[in-house]
């Protein structure tokens, strides 16, 4: 004869196993629309930009909203949140200038350049590459010595339920609508470091892998609208190849990345301010 304790641990082992097999088709049904989400993601943005990745993230899923309204708690995602691992800005705030067309060619493309954020997370230390982003790598070189990076907020972190991985950076609005007043012709978009995905639905997407440790600049949907945001890849991020790979992310640089990941984006949001405090107290731009 089966004991009220028997039956109660059987119901609750029948309990678990609905629950992680529902779990289980919530995470395909995510893999699948994340591969989608990335195939049409505007979430990286540049000046004068409309924020549709928010809609995009968001969608119109109104059978996923009543899913979630039925679960329980235990069965909702925890909210992403980490302590701040980060220190308190410089004195200062970002600049307000900006300029009427693309400044005048001066970086030589025969020559390496490497850039440098330091960040309230540590330092951040880039290679460009001039040869294959001319025009980028002069407008980067320009705008630091401008000191335009200068006391800005990195506002938007990205993670697993967004399906990319990235921190954007340069705007000094702190908003992801902000610029310098130009635009820039997107370069380098067949670069090597792009690499094929393996997944088909990737494939058939057109989408390329940038993989971590890469540094790319944001823009709209419009081509020519790269402008002074840019995007650090902490982990292999599937998008379309629509956006100049400017250079890659030394080791130093991707340790400070690791940090501001793990401590999460605010509210647990699939895309959004970063829970760390990640501001740029100075950048410079160097020929080496």
């Amino acid at each position: 004869m089966v004991s009220n304790e028997q039956r109660r641990r059987q119901l609750a082992r029948e309990k678990f196993e609905r629950q992680q097999q529902r779990r289980e088709a919530q995470r395909r049904k995510a893999r699948n629309r994340n591969a989608l989400i990335a195939a049409g993601l505007a979430v990286l943005i540049a000046a004068g930009g409309t924020a549709v990745a928010a809609g995009a993230l968001g969608g119109d899923d109104k059978k996923d909203d009543k899913a979630s309204a039925d679960a329980t708690p235990s069965e909702l995602p925890t909210p992403s949140k980490g302590p701040d691992p980060c220190a308190k800005p410089a004195a200062g705030s970002p600049a307000k200038k900006t300029w009427k067309s693309e400044p005048a060619m001066t970086v030589d493309t025969s020559a390496s350049y490497t850039m440098d954020l330091k960040t309230t997370c540590g330092s951040i230390d880039l290679k460009l590459d001039a040869a294959k982003a001319p025009h980028t790598v002069n407008s980067l070189n320009f705008l630091a010595g401008q000191g335009y990076f200068d006391h800005t907020k990195c506002h938007r972190l990205t993670g697993e339920a967004a399906g990319i991985y990235v921190l954007q950076c340069g705007d000094p609005q702190g908003t992801g609508a902000g610029g310098p007043g130009y635009t820039l012709a997107e370069e380098n978009l067949k670069s090597e470091l792009l690499q094929e995905p393996k997944d088909e639905q990737l494939k058939q997407a057109k989408m390329k892998i940038y993989p971590a440790g890469t540094i790319a600049m944001a823009k709209t949907q419009q081509p020519h609208s790269t402008g002074s945001q840019f995007f650090l890849v902490y982990k292999d991020s599937p998008l379309q190849p629509d956006y100049t790979p400017v250079g890659t992310i030394g080791a130093e640089g991707r340790k400070t990345l690791d940090k501001i990941a793990k401590a999460g984006i605010q509210g647990g949001a699939p895309d959004g301010p970063p829970n760390a405090t990640v501001v740029v107290d100075k950048a410079t731009v160097a020929k080496s």
